[in-house]
């Protein structure tokens, strides 16, 4: 069985994310701003849960069509055949979102696309009821400029929740930002990466995960896993297959540093989790004291004004920042933060800028060589 997918991304990771769908054997590769669409079947469907280190979701994607009206959301919602992915007891809640549309209101296509969906599986089940008492099958709906597409996610909470953060500090790096940052750096089996804000550690473990070939998903669960039109023992053997490709012997070592003994604390306890402890360590060591070896790829994401709250302070660092890797330069740097005035800070301009998204905050990663 073939499926049509969808996989949103945060905007400026969209090459990053295609490249796990095309190493995965993904078809028709189609990549546009912030998201990537692909064909492939049901193992693909598992692997892409598992293994896609920078998109947010994995969708099948079951209709699109163009709706102006709620008559023609609820005719062509109900002309999708759900009775053939969602069970007669099934739960199946609605989000859904809508963009420069003339069906504006986001909670009135939620209930258009919902009672829809139920006399779809009225009829298709032969019920008069639909208890909604077992697994969850989350639809989801896009329109934009009155054209409308549906979604059924496969992955639930979102692909950048890979089980291993449960605490972090203040506005923290998202996890698929970091592995695109990993990507970005070119991290290899034998990298060394270090981080001298490394907060709860987020950019070392990536990096670690993506050096040791681990794949992010392998920690957590995906809503497709009980969808009970999918193979029975699809994400057990997709799990098998990716336990066996871990790399644990490469030479691959990460060092964070933060001036915060109880972050560091938690940094360690989250490479641990993430079962990449014994290639990294994390100190408490002031951004002043850092000293790059000469051979890392440094990647950082210092704090800046959202949080610090103190634009002068997040200046001070960075001026420290530069200082540091100007007396101890590494072999290439890749920082990213919000700050616009970061290069005059740091004290040298990037050979190269990336703009990004932290979540909803616009960002640059700015490179060094």
């Amino acid at each position: 069985m073939q499926f049509d997918f969808t996989a949103p991304c945060y905007f400026g990771l969209e090459s990053a994310a295609a490249f796990d769908f095309r190493r995965l054997g993904a078809e028709n590769l189609k990549i546009t701003d912030g998201r990537v669409t692909f064909t492939g079947d049901a193992r693909l469907l598992a692997d892409a849960n598992l293994w896609s280190r920078c998109a947010e979701r994995i969708m099948i994607k079951l209709a699109a069509f163009p709706a102006a009206t709620f008559d023609e959301l609820f005719d062509r919602v109900y002309a999708i055949p759900w009775e053939d992915y969602i069970p007669r007891n099934g739960k199946f809640p609605v989000k859904g979102s809508s963009l420069s549309s003339t069906l504006s209101s986001v909670p009135a296509c939620q209930s258009i696309v919902k009672k829809a969906v139920v006399e779809r599986l009225r009829k298709g089940h032969r019920v008069e009821f639909l208890p909604e008492r077992s697994e969850e099958y989350r639809i989801r709906f896009s329109i934009r400029k009155d054209m409308a597409e549906v979604f059924l996610d496969t992955s639930g909470d979102g692909l950048h929740k890979r089980g291993y953060r449960r605490l972090a500090g203040g506005a923290p790096l998202k996890e698929t930002l970091a592995a695109a940052m990993a990507d970005f750096g070119r991290v290899r089996r034998d990298s060394r990466v270090e981080d001298p804000f490394c907060g709860s550690g987020t950019l070392v473990i990536e990096a670690a995960l993506k050096a040791l070939n681990i794949a992010p998903g392998l920690r957590r669960s995906f809503a497709a896993e009980h969808y009970a039109f999918l193979p029975e023992g699809l994400f057990a053997e997709a799990r098998a297959a990716a336990e066996a490709e871990k790399k644990t012997d490469a030479a691959f070592a990460g060092a964070g540093f933060d001036i915060d003994p109880e972050m560091v604390a938690l940094a360690a306890a989250n490479a641990e989790k993430a079962g990449v402890g014994s290639v990294c360590r994390f100190e408490a060591r002031d951004v002043a004291a850092y000293r790059a070896d000469s051979s890392a790829l440094m990647m950082t994401n210092p704090p800046y004004g959202e949080r610090l709250l103190d634009a002068g302070a997040a200046a001070k660092l960075e001026q420290a920042l530069g200082r540091a890797t100007a007396a101890a330069p590494p072999a290439s740097a890749y920082v990213i933060t919000a700050d616009a005035e970061f290069e005059r800070h740091f004290g040298r301009v990037a050979k190269k800028r990336r703009k990004v998204y932290n979540g909803m905050i616009p960002c640059q990663i700015y490179m060094y060589y």
